[in-house]
């Protein structure tokens, strides 16, 4: 049984965490195979990816027996190795992708499982979706980009809360806090998911490759560094064949039909 399904229906990829019975917890093996399945979600003809998963929870974080038993079978095992390995490529992958990802979360979202929904460009999420740091409970510090993601999405108090108290989130609180984007009646969660791809798919997804790039150099550079580069990308951006085809569209009265080149 695969870790990480994956489908394609026209231009939308859609991979699933696997292992329903363990709440979609993280192995390593887990973890590599998402990596590579992100890996090839850089390909032309996907347009956009949906992260999703199956069984009543959408991922519980690390799968802790397996680091225990690194720990007992190895004594020059440390935890960085399983962040380096597991969970920072991840992160990594799913910021660098030159199109956008949405994560359909259907319910509890712990841990690393929460951060790797946050590291996300659209977060949806049914009425029974939870999201919880639970780090504390075990002594140890958010990880899979918690520490970068949390005080820029929600302010450094409501990070703190999330961490230093265990708050856990409805999705609606998630909501009104900027945490995600939106939540729906779980029924509806998929129909919605779907709907929000289809649209992102037959937008100028080169476009959006150059607004998630300039997005994440945003939290580095000054003002003057990002106008600079918005100037840049704007010609890049401008060099497209959907550029072309957004102003002949416009100047003809007709909707345009972008290819994502």
């Amino acid at each position: 049984m695969s870790l990480i399904e994956s489908s394609k229906e026209q231009n939308i990829l859609t991979l699933t965490l696997n292992r329903p019975k363990k709440y979609n917890s993280f192995t390593e093996p887990m973890g590599l195979e998402l990596q590579k399945e992100l890996q090839k979600a850089a390909a032309d003809e996907v347009r956009c990816v949906i992260l999703n998963a199956n069984g009543k929870a959408f991922c519980g974080g690390q799968d802790l027996p397996e680091v225990v038993e690194r720990e007992n079978n190895n004594d020059d095992y440390t935890l960085a190795e399983t962040v380096r390995t597991t969970y920072n490529p991840i992160i990594r992958s799913i910021r660098s992708l030159p199109k956008p990802v949405i994560c359909s979360v259907q319910g509890t979202a712990a841990g690393a499982g929460a951060n790797i929904a946050f590291a996300c460009d659209i977060v949806i999420a049914s009425h029974e979706a939870v999201f919880v740091q639970a780090f504390r409970n075990i002594g140890l510090i958010p990880d899979s980009g918690g520490t970068f993601f949390l005080p820029r999405l929600v302010g450094m108090a409501r990070a703190n809360a999330m961490y230093l108290l265990d708050e856990k989130i409805s999705a609606e609180k998630a909501v009104n806090m900027g945490l995600i984007y939106k939540a729906v009646h779980h029924e509806k969660l998929n129909e919605e998911t779907k709907s929000i791809a289809q649209n992102l798919a037959s937008m100028p997804t080169k476009g959006f490759g150059l607004y998630k790039k300039a997005i994440n150099q945003s939290f580095e550079n000054t003002l003057h560094q990002q106008l600079d580069l918005e100037a840049e990308y704007q010609t890049l951006a401008g060099k497209t064949d959907d550029y072309s085809e957004g102003v002949t569209s416009f100047l003809e009265k007709r909707q345009p039909e972008f290819k994502g080149k």
